[in-house]
């Protein structure tokens, strides 16, 4: 395949829908799945203002002097891994990105068993003082993102020949949800240079906003040129991470992508804006097979991966798998660099 597909889920949100109309729309995230790793959504029923009103507060954020933004910084969030970090602080396949973020997650008090265990990767959020509005918007948008990313699932399940909840029901009812702010700066042309290098996601999907300025590649199998997304702000891109490759067995793709830097004057004023939300299966979910129905799936075996991991091995618990993933990302923190003060 050598487009991106675009597809209208209005169906499977629509509990009053026709089989039929479901079947369709199942059929078409079944194909996208296999084929590409990465699809677009449309009739996702996401407020077009919700998205303008949290990219104008990102910007305010991220316009502040960094000696504000630091107060907020990720090396306070503690086992949590909240908050923000500057350009260069993340990395990518080893490589650091050229972008500045804020990482947020469910909010969770600090007498949740699981933040008094010291879990990693749960707790509160860390949220600046101003734009004060910020804290609530992005609130707003993890629900409406976990809302959508669970409709998104249902047509999943029917895709791959299961009950339409079998998501919810045995990997999704208390999901890890996770979600970031990135913010990309302009430029001058270096075709050299990534915002984000070539990876994959690690876990279930993603459901990725942006601000409309283009940047965002992917390489499906099979395809020797790499892909440009289609930026239309109006769609919500889905790519599949590995963990559900590696319970599909390598019929669901999870794709190689990468972002190029906007260059000056192709984006908005302080840069390109990227919202990326992460459904992932619960802390403590075992990693095993899905099992899907009976059938050839001949079509879909596991072809050799672009970073020669095999994810056949991946076993034990999604949250001790997550944490690993993470740990290299960030290994000041990995470190024990990041305690709650």
């Amino acid at each position: 395949m050598s487009t991106v597909p675009i597809i209208d889920i209005a169906a499977i949100r629509d509990p009053t829908a026709e089989r039929s109309a479901v079947d369709a729309c199942a059929r078409l995230i079944d194909s996208a799945c296999r084929d590409v790793g990465f699809f677009l959504v449309v009739g996702h029923g996401v407020a077009p203002d919700r998205l303008t009103r949290l990219a104008g507060l990102a910007r305010q954020f991220f316009a502040l002097p960094e000696d504000e933004k630091s107060r907020v910084a990720m090396e306070r969030g503690g086992r949590a891994w909240r908050g923000w970090f500057a350009e260069g602080a993340e990395l990518t396949s080893g490589r650091p990105d050229h972008k500045e973020g804020f990482y947020f997650g469910s909010e969770l008090p600090p007498d949740d068993p699981r933040v008094r265990a010291g879990m990693p990767l749960h707790g509160a959020n860390l949220f600046p003082g101003r734009p004060a509005a910020l804290g609530p918007a992005v609130r707003g948008w993890i629900d409406a993102m976990t809302a959508l990313g669970q409709d998104v699932l249902r047509g999943m399940a029917v895709g791959l020949g299961l009950p339409a909840d079998w998501f919810a029901s045995h990997l999704t009812a208390d999901p890890t949800v996770l979600f970031r702010i990135f913010r990309y700066p302009p430029v001058v042309d270096d075709p050299d240079g990534w915002g984000v290098a070539e990876h994959t996601d690690y876990g279930l999907i993603t459901l990725l906003a942006h601000d409309g300025t283009p940047g965002l590649q992917v390489r499906p199998r099979g395809v020797e040129e790499w892909l440009e997304v289609p930026a239309d702000p109006g769609a919500i891109v889905v790519n599949l991470g590995d963990m559900l490759e590696a319970m599909t067995g390598g019929r669901y793709r999870s794709t190689p992508h990468r972002v190029r830097p906007p260059t000056i004057g192709e984006a908005p004023e302080g840069g390109r804006l990227s919202f990326p939300f992460f459904l992932d299966p619960g802390f403590d979910v075992p990693v095993a097979p899905i099992p899907l129905p009976d059938g050839d799936w001949s079509a879909d075996t596991p072809a050799a991966r672009w970073d020669g991991v095999d994810l056949a091995g991946v076993s034990g618990h999604y949250g001790d798998y997550l944490t690993a993933k993470v740990a290299k990302v960030f290994p000041a923190l990995a470190r024990g660099v990041g305690t709650a003060d």
